[in-house]
């Protein structure tokens, strides 16, 4: 599955969520803003931790999302390389792996 369609159905599930239960859709969207919001951290360096947790994590969707958010906040494709081998250090292999992930969507989301 491409990283377009990946971010469709990250979509389409928080969309499903919401609608069945608004008040916690709503503090799970309230909490993600407020981690993600400048702090002593940038948002753009929260995105780059997001994408490597991801990875570790091996979730699909969240490495799409993330590899996104990274790049709509200036990442560039070597600080978003950079941190995927975080993950490559505390997660072995699979996050190796996964790392097609996240060029997927460096190639997908380029080219918008």
């Amino acid at each position: 599955m491409g990283s377009i369609e990946l971010l469709k159905q990250v979509s389409e599930t928080m969309g499903y969520a919401g609608n069945i239960k608004p008040d916690i859709q709503k503090a799970f969207i309230d909490f993600n803003r407020a981690v993600i919001s400048p702090g002593s951290l940038s948002s753009k360096t929260k995105e780059l931790i997001a994408i490597a947790t991801s990875l570790t994590g091996t979730c699909e969707w969240c490495i799409t999302y993330h590899t996104k958010m990274a790049m709509d906040m200036g990442a560039t494709v070597e600080e978003i390389i950079e941190a995927s081998y975080v993950a490559v250090l505390m997660g072995g292999a699979p996050a190796l792996m996964h790392m097609s992930l996240v060029h997927d969507a460096i190639e997908s989301f380029s080219k918008l």
